[in-house]
Parts: structure tokens; sequence; C-alpha cells
């Protein structure tokens, strides 16, 4: 069977997905899916078995330059590998109205997707055949599989989620454990602040635990070269592409993080993960899977070091 799945965006979202094919591999076992994801996030596709092909599709860029000669060339490149291919099933994951028009629309095959009372952007489900409800009242992983179940004919999951990513990524010792701090984020109100980053780095200092500190842009990068300040159990890795930080994730004892894409990697990664929140209720779209522990106050500032030393501790034991 072969299918095509929509989901462009964002990084969380698109591995918020990765469980459904590892639901739809399990019952279909001759499984083929092509994936329509953004351009920036196409790596995170090709760590999982049952995805063949990725069609890139770079509408955040695009929609910068729209009528230049390279967008439109882009554009009709992306159109033929998006219609070369007859699907048993193509489903749009995503539920709005960009990816129903630039994507759902124009591939070949039954179109799948949620009704309009179960997406933010009801004008979505007018481009599907077959339309599922499906509950608000649950994580977006578990709403992403029975969107799955659903459109596929299999019944319902109740196991687990398994993101199906973790065994692409070789497990090496490492001489001494360490600790990952996800510090890096979009929106200010998920940020904790770099004093509090720097006190916990101290505190597993003194436990003699090493601390690796990632950085995307120029401000990250001046937060870690601060948090890392004559501290010798710090380590400030080089920038790196998301392969790259998913094998450093995948090998670390544990990770502390704010609501940013990147925990949701480590969820997928099933590694053991403490998330703080104060802007966002995890409930709904938290990081989502095995070992993960959520801290959530009103604020980020209320969360201090004290709040999580104890499940910090905790983790790492395990």
């Amino acid at each position: 069977m072969k299918i095509c799945l929509v989901k462009t965006s964002s990084m969380g979202d698109i591995l918020h997905s990765l469980p459904a094919l590892t639901d739809a591999q399990q019952h279909i076992p001759n499984l083929q899916v092509d994936w329509v994801v953004e351009e920036n996030f196409a790596e995170i596709p090709r760590w999982h078995s049952a995805v063949k092909q990725i069609i890139p599709i770079a509408l955040r860029r695009w929609r910068k330059s729209p009528f230049a000669s390279q967008t439109r060339q882009q554009w009709q490149q992306y159109r033929q590998q998006l219609q070369q291919t007859q699907y048993d099933a193509v489903i749009d994951a995503q539920g709005l109205f960009k990816s129903a028009f630039f994507a759902t629309r124009l591939a070949k095959g039954k179109k799948y997707g949620y009704d309009r009372h179960s997406i933010r952007e009801p004008i979505a489900s007018f481009f599907y055949d077959q339309k599922a409800h499906i509950s608000y009242q649950q994580h977006a992983v578990e709403r992403i599989r029975h969107l799955f179940a659903q459109s596929l004919a299999y019944p319902q999951p109740t196991s687990v989620a398994d993101y199906g990513i973790a065994q692409h990524f070789l497990n090496t010792q490492t001489e001494k454990p360490y600790v990952i701090f996800l510090h890096g984020t979009t929106r200010e109100d998920k940020c904790w602040s770099r004093e509090y980053w720097r006190q916990l780095a101290e505190k597993l200092a003194e436990r003699n635990i090493e601390v690796r500190l990632l950085w995307s842009n120029a401000q990250e990068q001046a937060r870690v070269e601060w948090i890392a300040q004559g501290l010798a159990n710090v380590v400030i890795l080089p920038k790196s592409n998301l392969t790259q930080i998913a094998q450093q994730l995948a090998n670390a004892k544990l990770v502390v993080s704010v609501d940013t894409g990147l925990a949701h990697l480590t969820a997928a990664l099933d590694k053991p993960n403490l998330t703080l929140y104060g802007a966002t209720d995890p409930k709904l779209i938290g990081t989502y899977g095995k070992n993960q522990v959520h801290i959530a106050k009103s604020t980020m500032v209320d969360i201090a070091v004290a709040d999580i030393w104890q499940q910090t501790l905790e983790l790492i034991s395990k």
C-alpha cells in the first residue's frame, strides 16, 4: 500500500505524526509512505523505516518571492514529484488550508482528513473525500494515530505510542554520562532565565556530571557562553544539523528543556526529559512518551532550580 502523508511543519507536529506511521506499519506490512514536509524538517521523516520518499515543499521560502523564476521552477518540480504516483490514500494530518490547498488537493488518490469540527481551519475539510471526527480532548499524537486508524481501516490504537526512530541512532557509550540543556526557543515567554540554567549547571558540577549545550543562532550562542563561563563540566557543542543533534540526544543520560521542537525530538527518542512549561499547557501538546516529566507553572519565572532538582536526580539515576 502506498500512501502520501501531508504534515509540513512544525518540528513538534512532524514528530507527533511518527507513532501513527508505526501503527500503520504494524497493520499494513507492505506500507510505503511518501511525506510532504517543509524542506527545513526533511531530515526527520527519513529516520522512520516506513518512509520511502520525501517530497520537500518550501512554502515558507516561496512566499517571500512568489513570482521569482526560481520559485516558479521549484513549484513545478514539486508538483511533478507530488503527482507522479497514484496513492491508495492521501492523509492530511496538518488540517490547515495551506496544507490542503498546496499539497492534499494536488496529490493523486482518495483524500482523508479531519472533519470541520476537528480542526482550527474548517475550510480545509472541503478538500477531503473522507472526513474523520477526532476529539480535541486528547494529545496531538493520539489525534493523528486515530486519524490514521480511521483512514486506513484498522482498529483504534490502545498501545503506548512508538515513534519508531530511536533505533535509527546507534546508542554509543560515552566515558562520562552527560545531561543536555535545551534552552533555545523562539518565544520569550517560553524561555527560562540564563541565571537558572547556570545554577543548574553548577549543581550538576558538584556531582561531576557533564553538561552539553546546543545553540543555533547568535543569541543562543551568547547565552551558552555565559552559562558555561568558568565551569569545567560544561561543553558547548558546535552548531549542528538535526541528525547530529538527535545523535547527541539519543546518548544523553537526561535532557532538561523548555517548550521547543527539540524537546519533542527527545521524547521521540525515548530519552528521559524534564520539560519546563510556563506559557503553554502540556496536556494536549506537551512532550509525549516514556520518561517525560513536565514542570508547569503560571510563568517560567515561577520555576526555580529547587523546583526541578529532585526530579533531575531521579531521572539521572534511571
